[in-house]
């Protein structure tokens, strides 16, 4: 008679349902055809006056006796759960502490998991703050669609979050749709011409910064308070002299920005660079750079490299009160797409702080 496929029912099966609501006219079902569901549920009881039969019981005085004893012990299970979040939090403090005394003030992770596992729990444990410089140009759009998710829901945490990205991300479509999404959540995106080094702190007690060029190979995790402080420090001077970025109301890349980033350009063939090491500086493609060098390269009638290098010394383009329409003029601009721009993205777990994307 009974349908039902567990000891303990939350509902009536199907012919229960249809002896219940057969027998409501009659007040009364006869004893036998009581489906097991209807005495589990107290939707039926003795009848005194006829052993043979039982009677109905309304709904709501059966929810009365079978939801009663479950909301008691929800009560009762969540105290235990209350009980043992307290315990495990005054547990994880002390471990805290003890760990803090004996942890190394600088940690060396070798290997892209360990440093992406790393990455992952701090940032997922940060409370009030994450800063980040991202040296290195656009960013793949892949990584940028995963890390968007990620910062979002930091920022719904209220996590504050601050992000370096050099000037030639102005240019990269892609990463400027991430950088409006994330700074209309709340998120505050400033750009230099050059960014010292890949750099991640949450809650200025734990920084990530690389041991190398090769990002992937090796970090180091800082937890020194001294040194995690000079890093915020170095940070935020960083941050006072970069751009803010305003996706919707300013153009991606001013005449002020293009300029700085042709007046390093030239700087750097001063200084003997190679075009890789300028690229690599400025996160640009070498392609770019080296446009740039062949247009400055006709304007001033150079031969070499060597040439080029001494007319930009004794010329007035590298004066820090020279006109900086000249330098405008004599290189080309960024190209709008991102393909003129280089990402440099190493293979790795995707994520908006790694140290390796």
């Amino acid at each position: 008679m009974c349908e039902c496929d567990t000891s303990q029912p939350s509902s009536p099966c199907a012919p229960a349902r249809d002896r219940y609501s057969s027998a409501l006219s009659a007040g009364t079902l006869p004893h036998a055809d009581v489906p097991d569901c209807l005495w589990k549920l107290s939707l039926v009881r003795e009848c005194p006056e006829s052993p043979d039969s039982v009677e109905i019981v309304p709904p709501e005085a059966a929810a009365w006796s079978v939801l009663g004893p479950m909301e008691e012990e929800l009560a009762r299970r969540r105290g235990e759960l209350l009980s043992a979040q307290a315990t495990f939090a005054a547990l994880s403090e002390a471990y805290a502490d003890a760990r803090r005394d004996r942890e190394p003030p600088v940690t060396l992770l070798t290997g892209g998991g360990l440093i992406s596992s790393a990455l992952e729990a701090a940032v997922a444990g940060c409370r009030e703050e994450l800063l980040t410089a991202q040296p290195g140009g656009g960013r793949a759009p892949h990584l940028l669609e995963e890390a968007r998710g990620r910062d979002v829901r930091l920022l719904a945490r209220g996590v504050r979050q601050r992000t370096i990205y050099q000037h030639t991300v102005r240019s990269h479509q892609a990463t400027m749709s991430y950088i409006e999404e994330i700074t209309e959540a709340g998120a505050q995106v400033r750009t230099l011409t050059e960014v010292f080094e890949r750099m991640i702190i949450c809650d200025r007690e734990v920084a990530f910064i690389p041991l190398s060029d090769d990002r992937s190979v090796a970090a180091l995790r800082v937890t020194h308070p001294g040194l995690v402080r000079f890093l915020a420090q170095f940070f935020e001077n960083a941050w006072d002299r970069a751009v803010p970025v305003v996706p919707r109301t300013a153009p991606a890349r001013s005449p002020e920005i293009t300029s700085e980033i042709q007046r390093a350009i030239l700087r750097a063939i001063v200084s003997g660079e190679t075009d890789d090491s300028v690229a690599r500086r400025l996160g640009m493609s070498r392609r770019s750079v080296a446009e740039h060098v062949r247009k400055v390269s006709q304007q001033l009638a150079s031969g070499s490299r060597a040439q080029l290098g001494y007319l930009l010394a004794t010329s007035s383009l590298l004066s820090a009160e020279g006109d900086q329409d000249d330098a405008s003029e004599a290189l080309v601009p960024e190209p709008r797409s991102g393909a003129g721009v280089t990402c440099h993205c190493l293979p790795g777990p995707a994520s908006v702080v790694s140290l390796s994307d």
